[in-house]
């Protein structure tokens, strides 16, 4: 039972748990299907947000380009949701059918051969992984391997994602420009747009997301996660003990990237559609924010902290439709000024500690009120003993015979 109970707190698996029950128990039987799927598309964030934790909170490099990994992940999919959705049958009206609408009208007759693997499922999934992966390795091996980190990094991040954006809004033939890729209706000719399919793909969502988290908790209690964080703190002592730095940076930065394309491609199987607006310097920035609202040395907290901020979102710019903005500043302002550990350093610092000193006074009280074993019952005394002259002066001084 001990050993268990070990195990259980090495993994945090108390915390997992409680997040399992409220995703996949919860918030499925207390919303309704549109709300819920709007749960979901907060998740696919989440996968960043983890993500992060691992760069971030334990690797203490700052990424403010995650977007384009989701981006890419979501662009992965949404090319092959759009070439389904682009049969000969249903594109017949077009000039030139069988090939995405956008692509016929920018006069473009033929399908590139870039998109020609997407109409293969497989390839779509391994491209969804292996291409946000891919660019994470070229960037992290280019700056990671000439020491360039901190500050520099984080803008070289930002340029990259406002690249990527111009490239995309500027190849509107090839990727669908601003609007970005629409009208994804179908996976292997099952819709996506049903009631029952939004439902199957949360829960798709939700499993993926718990698995994301086990992997990364498992990291952080191996070798490699002691030398994360080690790296963080002492990165010359660490350089000095024989590791090579670098190449642990940039495995982290490709699982962070890896995580960040798994949901895009929820993403686009969730809501439908892909844009360029999800891939720039702006949603990148709220990626960060959702881990460090939530707290950025927390996997879970990373998945509450993300929660948290996009119902606010959906909550003020529903119910203050011209204040929404500075509600969202005040928000993330007010929590990272009274937690700067985020949500999770709130529940590790304040409310953890009360409840276990709360515990703990309760169990002294308890074993205060019970007897200990072989230790005799006190027996109530109703007032003092009369002494035996006293008793005798009540009587008359008279003993009675049989005590005589």
């Amino acid at each position: 039972m001990q050993t268990l109970m070990n195990w259980t707190r090495r993994y945090q698996l108390a915390s997992l748990l409680l997040l399992a029950v409220l995703l996949a128990v919860v918030l499925p039987l207390t919303l309704d299907v549109f709300r819920l799927n709007l749960v979901g598309k907060y998740l696919t964030y989440a996968f960043v947000a983890v993500g992060l934790v691992m760069i971030w909170g334990y690797g203490g490099v700052l990424s403010l380009g995650q977007g384009v990994f989701f981006g890419l992940g979501g662009y992965a999919m949404a090319m092959f949701l759009k070439l389904e959705a682009s049969d000969p049958i249903a594109t017949k009206i077009q000039s030139t059918p069988g090939i995405p609408d956008f692509m016929d009208w920018n006069q473009i007759t033929a399908l590139p051969a870039l998109w020609v693997p997407f109409k293969s499922l497989t390839f779509a999934l391994f491209a969804v992984v292996a291409v946000p992966s891919l660019l994470a390795w070229i960037i992290s091996f280019a700056m990671f391997k000439r020491r360039v980190g901190g500050v520099y990094f984080a803008i070289i991040t930002q340029a990259v994602a406002l690249i990527l954006t111009v490239l995309i809004i500027g190849q509107q033939g090839y990727t669908g420009g601003v609007n970005g890729m629409t009208d994804l209706k179908t996976l292997h000719g099952w819709d996506t747009r049903t009631d029952s399919a939004k439902v199957i793909l949360y829960y798709v969502c939700v499993a993926l997301l718990l698995g994301a988290i086990v992997l990364c908790r498992w990291i952080q209690t191996s070798k490699f996660g002691t030398l994360l964080l080690a790296m963080r703190d002492k990165e010359d002592r660490v350089r000095f003990s024989g590791y090579d730095v670098a190449n642990f940076k940039v495995f982290a930065f490709c699982l962070a990237a890896a995580l960040s394309g798994i949901g895009g491609a929820l993403f686009s199987l969730q809501v439908g559609f892909m844009s360029p607006s999800f891939v720039g310097i702006v949603p990148s920035i709220e990626m960060v924010i959702y881990a460090a609202v939530g707290g950025r040395m927390s996997l879970v907290g990373a998945v509450y902290g993300t929660l948290l901020v996009n119902t606010g979102k959906t909550f003020f710019s529903e119910s203050f439709p011209d204040l929404w903005l500075f509600l969202m500043a005040a928000l993330f302002i007010g929590v990272t000024m009274a937690f700067p550990m985020g949500l999770a350093g709130l529940w590790a610092d304040q409310i953890k500690p009360w409840w276990q000193s709360r515990r703990e006074a309760l169990k002294a009280a308890a074993q205060a009120r019970t007897p200990r074993l072989g230790e005799p019952l006190a027996r109530p005394v109703a007032g003092p003993v009369a002494k035996p002259e006293a008793v005798e002066s009540l009587h008359g001084g008279h003993r009675d015979a049989r005590t005589a």
